[in-house]
Parts: C-alpha cells; structure tokens; sequence
C-alpha cells in the first residue's frame, strides 16, 4: 500500500467527502428513508456528523448551516423540492433498521 503523509490522507479523504456530497445532490430521487433502511445513514446523518466534526475542533455549526453544506440549499426547501411521503412499507422497514443513535 501506498504510505500517504497525514497531509495526503486528509486532502484525499475531503476529495471523498466532496464528491459523495455532489453525488448525494445529484440523486435527489433517492429518498433518506430509502438510505437508512439500505445503507444504514442518510444525508441528515451527514450533515450531523460534519457539525459533530466542526465541533470537535472548535468550529460553532448550526444544524441548519451543516444540512445546507451537505443539501447544497436550505433543508426545508430540498424536502419541498425532493421528498417524497414515505410508504408504509419503507417506514415499516425503517422501524425494523433504524438506529439506535442520534
């Protein structure tokens, strides 16, 4: 394996981020619910764990202003643009995978 510098890793781990960020932007038809139930975390989570981050080093994030990072606009206008009512199914299958933090 390749030996990266603690520079190097923190450069290719934001490449990661930003480009898993534009992805999730891209693919709005996939629904949170969808993503918890399947992968086990959703862009909330996301966004969550980028303030826990911002936190971590001294960095005051909103809640608001770590969605709008992750959502590329404002949480409520990406759920009026976006989200879709969840089915009975995907909530039912959400009560079954949802996870026991946050």
């Amino acid at each position: 394996m390749t030996e990266l510098s603690k520079e190097q890793q923190t450069e290719l781990e934001a490449a990661a981020f930003r480009r898993l960020v534009q992805h999730l932007r891209e693919r709005s038809d996939v629904q949170n619910i969808d993503m918890m139930n399947l992968a086990g975390f959703c862009r909330n989570c996301l966004s969550n764990w980028y303030r826990d981050a911002a936190t971590d080093v001294g960095i005051d994030l909103s809640k608001e202003a770590s969605r709008e990072i992750v959502y590329g606009m404002p949480y409520d206008d990406w759920k009026n643009l976006h989200q879709k009512e969840a089915s009975d199914a995907q909530k039912a299958a959400f009560e079954i995978n949802k996870p026991t933090h946050d």
